[in-house]
């Protein structure tokens, strides 16, 4: 139990020597002979990071969507533009590619669910499944 009394009374002995200056120093012991402590700043939770990483990635999906349909768009302009209309134009196969170009896209925007490309294209899906089949488009 004497060795347990001398660990304790060795730091006891500090603060006096510290009160032999006329200072009373006892609120500063714990901070002296050491460096300043730095501050930590907080790390965001992953979760938030991840949904923010998730969100970025759907953004970018959907702004490439929108540039292929602008390029799908573009390059249908162009062929039209380039046809000879000298030698005449079959009107109907026109329709039908010209159909078959909006189905195809709808689908593509929906995921292949009928009824939303349907309403997307603002036809009946009864219309647009027989259209489907009519043009024979697989999707």
């Amino acid at each position: 139990m004497s060795a347990e009394r001398a660990d304790v009374l060795e730091p006891a002995a500090e603060p006096a020597k510290a009160s032999q200056t006329g200072r009373d120093h006892s609120s500063e012991e714990p901070l002296t002979g050491r460096a300043p402590a730095k501050l930590k700043v907080a790390e965001r939770p992953l979760r938030k990071r991840m949904q923010r990483l998730i969100d970025i990635a759907d953004t970018l999906l959907r702004e490439t969507e929108t540039l292929a349909r602008d390029k799908a768009f573009t390059e249908e302009s162009n062929r039209l533009r380039s046809l000879n209309f000298s030698d005449g134009i079959d009107f109907y196969s026109e329709v039908e590619r010209f159909e078959t170009g909006l189905i195809r896209l709808a689908l593509d925007h929906t995921g292949g669910h009928q009824a939303r490309a349907a309403q997307l294209l603002r036809i009946k899906p009864t219309t647009l499944n027989s259209k489907i089949k009519l043009y024979g488009i697989e999707y």
